[in-house]
Formats: C-alpha cells, sequence, structure tokens
C-alpha cells in the first residue's frame, strides 16, 4: 500500500469526515520518497484533543524507516515524541516532533527552541547523582551531565504552567525512564525550579540543542536501576569530586567530556546552590521570573 492509499482509507473513515484534519509530515526536510511518517492531529492547536498516527512501523513496507542508523528505541522517541515550542519569554507558541526540534538545519532556520528540563538529585548525604548517556542517544552520546535532561511533551499534564508543575511532572516521568527512580521516591511537589536559561548548543554537524531550560533540584534517597537505552553509567560526586571531574573534562583526559548545559549550570549557579542545598533553604534563592540568556 503506498502513501497515497493509507492517506485515502485515513481520510474516507467516518471519524475524520466530520473532523478538522491536519496532516503534517514529521519528516518534511528528507527526500520525497515513502518514507515520512505522519501525524493525524484533531485539532493541531488543542494539547488535549485525540491524536491519532500512522506511526513509521505503518510506512516500513514502503521503504526504510528516515535515519536508519539510529537506533529503533531513539527513533521512536523522535518521531513520537512532540516537544513544546516556546519563544524567548517562554509563552507556548505551538509544537514539533523531537526530531526537527533537534535538527540544527531547523533550529537555525526556523528558530525553533523548545522548553527543557535539566534535573539535579542530591542524596542525603548532599552528594549529586551524575549520569553518562549512552552510546546511541542522538544527541550528545556518552557525555557527562546532571541526573536527568529531557523536555516535558506536548500534552495536558506537562503543559501546566502555574508552580511549573508540568515540568515537574514530566521530570517525574523520566527519572522512571530513564533511571528507574519510581514515583514514590520523587514526588512531583518535592522538586524545587530555581531558575530558567536559555541556550543553543550544536552536537555535531547535523544534531543540536536550543532549549529554554528549567533547573530544578531535589533532595532524596531514591533507587536507580538504569535503563541501559538512555543511560550508560551513573556515578554520586561531591563538590571536590566534581572539580576534578571538571578538571578531566578541561584536559581531554581520558575523552572525559559534559554536557554543554550541565557546564552552563556549573559554571554560573551550582556551586553557590550547592552551599543551599546543605542548608536545607534551598527555596530561598529561587528566580523563577529571570530567563538567564546564556549563548
Amino acid at each position: 500500500m503506498d502513501v497515497r492509499a493509507v492517506m485515502s482509507l485515513a481520510l474516507s473513515s467516518r471519524f475524520f469526515k466530520s473532523t478538522k484534519l491536519c496532516i503534517s509530515p514529521l519528516c518534511a526536510s528528507l527526500p520525497r520518497r515513502s518514507r515520512c511518517s505522519f501525524s493525524l492531529l484533531l485539532p493541531r492547536r488543542s494539547p488535549s484533543s485525540l491524536t491519532a498516527r500512522l506511526s513509521l512501523s505503518t510506512f516500513a513496507a514502503m521503504g526504510d524507516p528516515p535515519d536508519t542508523t539510529m537506533d529503533a528505541v531513539q527513533r521512536r522517541l523522535m518521531f513520537e515524541d512532540e516537544c513544546i515550542l516556546v519563544d524567548e519569554n517562554d509563552r507556548v507558541v505551538g509544537h514539533d516532533s523531537k526530531y526537527n526540534c533537534h535538527l540544527m538545519e531547523k533550529i537555525e532556520s526556523e528558530n525553533l527552541l523548545h522548553r527543557a528540563f535539566s534535573v539535579f538529585l542530591f542524596n542525603s548525604k548532599y552528594e549529586l547523582l551524575l549520569q553518562q548517556r549512552s552510546a546511541t542517544k542522538v544527541t550528545f552520546p556518552l557525555v557527562w551531565t546532571n541526573t536527568c535532561c529531557s523536555h516535558p511533551l506536548y500534552r495536558e499534564s506537562e503543559l501546566i504552567e502555574e508552580h511549573a508543575l508540568g515540568v515537574r511532572n514530566a521530570a517525574q516521568r523520566k527519572l522512571l525512564d530513564e533511571l528507574g527512580i519510581v514515583a514514590e521516591d520523587v514526588p512531583v511537589d518535592q522538586f524545587i525550579p530555581l531558575g530558567r536559561m536559555l541556550y543553543k548548543a550544536p552536537s555535531d554537524g547535523k544534531w543540536g540543542e536550543h532549549e529554554l531550560d528549567y533547573l530544578l533540584f531535589i533532595v532524596r534517597d531514591v533507587g536507580v536501576h538504569p535503563n541501559p537505552d538512555e543511560v550508560a553509567d551513573i556515578k554520586y560526586v561531591n563538590r571536590e569530586q566534581l572539580k576534578e571531574l571538571l578538571k578531566k573534562a578541561d584536559a581531554g583526559d581520558e575523552g572525559l567530556k559534559l554536557s554543554p548545559w550541565f557546564r552552563l549550570v556549573v559554571d554560573n549557579f551550582l556551586f553557590k546552590w550547592w552551599d543551599h542545598v546543605e542548608r536545607g533553604d534551598l527555596r530561598e534563592v529561587a528566580d523563577m521570573k529571570t530567563i538567564h540568556k546564556l549563548i
């Protein structure tokens, strides 16, 4: 069955006849073959609307899926996850696939900026949990970074603006996905949003990041069970151990690299905030009004 036949079948259904339909290729920048995945969004502008998808697998018989060098898990996330597009004042302006949001060509030509979060989880000894991103990650594989870095998705529960609740919901979801940390260990009300930063960072010639990043801190003792599709390694570090890690990264020892967003947080905020982690008064330094532009 070719693309026209699949689309004709969808459009002919009784359900779609009575509904305004928006069909958008998630891979418009790819060659015009039967490789594109299409999202059927009802309607596109409403985060709570019903979504029906013709996924990549639907089109498997019509040719190879795009970016066959990607790990299957990462490819699924790239095309099925919808990031929240925002302007530089963090106002929601739309949504797009994770794939498009991380293509440097799209970032530069369309100024795509998406909402993100970075979790910094400390244990009761005030050690920070770090992760090494898996080798199969599309952006910044095998770099060391903070506990968890990801995106709230364009869904009702993760679009809630009040007290950054949507972002905190997303953080709880991804801590389970990436590190096997169950929700009971990281209650949503225990995340403390300390600030926001806007940055841009290329990963290689094709991929990169352009994010408005929420910085979430939490102090909890948790059980950790890393997902190998997401995480290559983990370690807890105290201040001095982190400083040694920074020295190694600066010197290029053992090929050690840190993610650019983590380095921005370290260089601008982390050590002064660490004092407040130990004193138990983190909320006193929270500033969610300012957006730090660190481009």
